[in-house]
């Protein structure tokens, strides 16, 4: 059984896990009209990030909890909802206890601003992301990284991408991305991200269903400024999917097609 603490009211003890060592994974919901968009997706990572970790966790306790969470924290427009699941106290030393009793903290978050349609402008973070196989696509609470790209991140852009030691692009501090070309759209592996996104899934598996090509590779910059290249979309579950105008002192192209995809609403409600 995990253990429920609310944002507002409770407090994390300073032995939980999460706190002490990132020793759990988290999720962000966007929640509208009432209810959680791409609840299937994020419950079903998030319970597969647990399974990973070795912290136990029961899809009935937890779709219960997103349920509680929707008719608490209700408000009239949309807001975040952000579950963060710990493996719980367990003392001093990075040996997990035996039995551990999870916690799961639920907080409720107004929407982020989002930028105008047409497109933003992003930059390239000066640090190189670095994955662990074994962690690869696991939304962890670990995040120093993104932290410290998105602390260098120019005031009048967007969003950090962030490349790896060989310099190809892998993903934003908080958005995946996907390249469109004359062939078909191109996205890293998700066994080289540090996120696998859940509006990366819902889009990939759009595309494939109206029949548009989706291939993972590794992606270099110069790809970026190749004749074939249509453009660039970032997302993901909060903000939806937007192009990209500019990356750094590089234009890139908004073709029609591009316009198309970013346009359709990927959000969906879910069973809950």
């Amino acid at each position: 059984m995990i253990r429920i603490l609310w944002a507002d009211t409770d407090q994390v003890p300073a032995s939980d896990r999460g706190l002490a060592y990132g020793d759990g994974i988290f999720e962000t919901l966007r929640i509208q009209h009432g209810r959680p968009t791409l609840c299937d997706r994020h419950v079903e990572r998030l319970l597969n990030g647990a399974l990973r970790l070795g912290i136990p966790l029961i899809r009935t306790e937890l779709e219960s909890a997103i349920v509680q969470a929707c008719r608490r924290y209700a408000r009239a427009e949309d807001w975040v909802l952000k579950l963060i699941l710990t493996r719980g106290s367990g003392g001093r030393g990075y040996r997990p206890p035996d039995a551990p009793v999870p916690c799961l903290i639920l907080s409720a978050h107004a929407m982020p601003p989002l930028p105008a349609e047409g497109g933003v402008k992003v930059a390239l973070a000066r640090l190189n992301l670095t994955v662990n196989p074994v962690l690869a696509g696991l939304k962890s609470l670990a995040r120093s990284e993104q932290v410290l790209a998105s602390r260098s991140l120019p005031r009048h852009c967007f969003e950090a991408l962030m490349t790896d030691t060989a310099g190809r692009l892998l993903e934003g501090t908080r958005t995946n991305l996907m390249l469109r070309f004359d062939d078909g759209w191109l996205t890293p592996p998700a066994t080289h991200l540090a996120v696998a996104g859940v509006m990366r899934a819902q889009v990939m598996d759009a595309l494939l269903a109206r029949g548009e090509p989706v291939r993972e590779r590794s992606i270099e910059f110069a790809k970026l400024v190749s004749p074939r290249c249509e453009g660039m979309l970032i997302m993901n579950s909060v903000i939806g999917v937007m192009p990209v105008r500019s990356i750094g002192c590089v234009e890139l192209p908004v073709s029609a097609g591009l316009a198309t995809i970013a346009s359709i609403n990927f959000f969906v409600d879910s069973y809950v």
